[in-house]
């Protein structure tokens, strides 16, 4: 729709809510007058007068007969006025249009059509609307105007509201499986005075009242391991981090996590109840253990695999990375055209085969485990492999869904741990962790072992919706601010 054409429809619309106010009809109340029910409930009640409340969709006009078509959040139905039951209310009809807001009592009979409907004995406008809806055939085609306008897009797209309802059950779901396990949910500081838990460029900002720059978080896991230290046995968050980094369909600057940590737990304790909080969501949502993943049907009801890395880089590229050194797995990704930065570690060169060469290939349910000590910096040495750590990542149809490990307990190995970070060759030294004496002072005061992980809340909606644009779960996502 043009501007001009736009602008024609916002100063009529305004003229009718001038005349709605000189008869005095206050065009915006506090509240119906009505005892409102839903639509979905009046759908059911054939016979009975009732009266609700929802959003003009259609407004259709025969004479003295007019059909509308009223929404509100459980469905639709059909509203009928006619003028020998509405005397001289009839003629206010003529100020309503399609958006607005109406409140209507009446018998619900069934037409000779066969449509449930509302003859509307009483009527009062609750809000009126000065623009005018999409139309919702074509709908809103631009997808970064969808974005910008998810009212709109709420409104026209049933998928849009469906993904965003699945999003509320993961939620729900996640906090009602771990409730029931005895983890206690806390919440713990977005400001801090260092970075860490990630590897990741952080968002800085100054605080008037301390004089002092704060680190908008990247991750809860220090804060919350604190927690452990202080008596909490099984503790999670789910919250908002914040990293300063790319945008695409699977990067947000803002995005929401969940992390938990549990005392006397292993990385193989942890992996029992992240495979069990997949499959209760799957069954919450689906009913069944059968997911869509992209264009595969994947099971995850059954036990999933769990596969040492350098056992996957053997099987799958016959890559024996125990016998070669740092040299000779360079010129192994130079010949299969891997992206490097040079200077990596012989840890870091595993990881990005594996996950360049390998990852998209794990479709069915696997916990890759047993990753190099070079990349895990806050997880626990292997018990029985040098070099390597207990740490796993889960993957399901080519895609990682979730990140933890045996939780470094050892406020030694820790601190090398942490000045080893940020000595190691990145493509921006601000994404190293950052040697935070606090918290190394908390271990000092004795953690007890513990695992931990943390899943993006985003992703798993992703996940659950095979919906693999972050844009599309995230109701409001950042976009660059409109020139106006």
């Amino acid at each position: 729709m043009s501007n001009s054409r736009l602008e024609e429809i916002h100063r009529i619309r305004l003229d009718k809510l001038a005349k709605l106010r000189d008869r005095g009809i206050d065009p915006y109340p506090p509240k119906s007058s009505f005892s409102l029910i839903s639509i979905a409930a009046v759908r059911d009640a054939q016979g009975k007068t009732l009266a609700v409340a929802g959003r003009i969709w259609r407004w259709r006009e025969h004479g003295n007969v007019i059909f509308a078509d009223l929404r509100d959040s459980s469905g639709q139905i059909q509203l009928l006025f006619q003028k020998r039951n509405l005397e001289k209310n009839f003629d206010l009809l003529k100020l309503f249009d399609v958006g607005d807001f109406l409140a209507v009592q009446g018998e619900v009979i069934k037409t000779s059509a066969g449509e449930i409907t509302v003859d509307v004995a009483k009527f009062e406008l609750l809000s009126k609307s000065l623009r005018p809806l999409p139309d919702d055939w074509h709908g809103l085609k631009n997808v970064e105007e969808r974005y910008r306008k998810r009212y709109l897009d709420l409104l026209l797209n049933p998928d849009t509201r469906h993904r965003f309802n699945v999003r509320t059950v993961v939620f729900k779901e996640t906090r009602h499986y771990l409730d029931k396990l005895g983890f206690k949910e806390v919440e713990t500081p977005v400001f801090h005075p260092l970075y860490g838990g990630a590897n990741a460029r952080p968002f800085t900002t100054h605080m008037q009242a301390l004089d002092t720059d704060f680190y908008l978080r990247i991750a809860f896991e220090l804060y919350l391991k604190r927690l452990v230290a202080g008596g909490y046995d099984k503790v999670y968050e789910i919250g908002r981090d914040f990293r300063n980094e790319g945008i695409d369909h699977s990067h947000n600057p803002e995005f929401t996590m969940i992390e938990w940590y549990e005392a006397y737990a292993d990385y193989h304790r942890v992996m029992d109840v992240t495979e069990g909080l997949f499959k209760h969501l799957a069954a919450k949502i689906f009913d069944k253990t059968q997911i869509q993943v992209g264009d595969k049907t994947v099971e995850i009801g059954h036990a999933w695999p769990r596969i040492a890395m350098s056992d996957l880089l053997a099987q799958k590229l016959d890559l024996d990375v125990e016998k070669l050194d740092a040299q000779a797995l360079t010129e192994f990704c130079r010949t299969h055209k891997l992206e490097l930065v040079w200077g990596e570690t012989k840890g870091q060169l595993i990881f990005e085969i594996f996950d360049k060469l390998i990852s998209k290939d794990l479709i069915e349910p696997t916990w890759v485990i047993d990753y190099p000590a070079d990349v895990s910096p806050l997880s626990k040495p292997h018990r029985t492999k040098s070099g390597w750590t207990e740490r796993f990542e889960g993957y399901i149809g080519g895609r990682e869904i979730c990140d933890g490990w045996s939780e470094l307990t050892d406020p030694q190995v820790q601190r090398q741990r942490f000045e080893i970070d940020t000595k190691i060759a990145r493509k921006d030294k601000s994404e190293a962790q950052q040697v935070d004496e606090d918290f190394l002072e908390a271990m000092e005061y004795g953690m007890p072992p513990m695992g931990g992980i943390g899943i993006g809340m985003d992703r798993l909606v992703m996940f659950f919706t095979n919906t693999w644009s972050l844009k599309e779960v995230i109701l409001f996502p950042t976009l660059r601010p409109e020139n106006k």
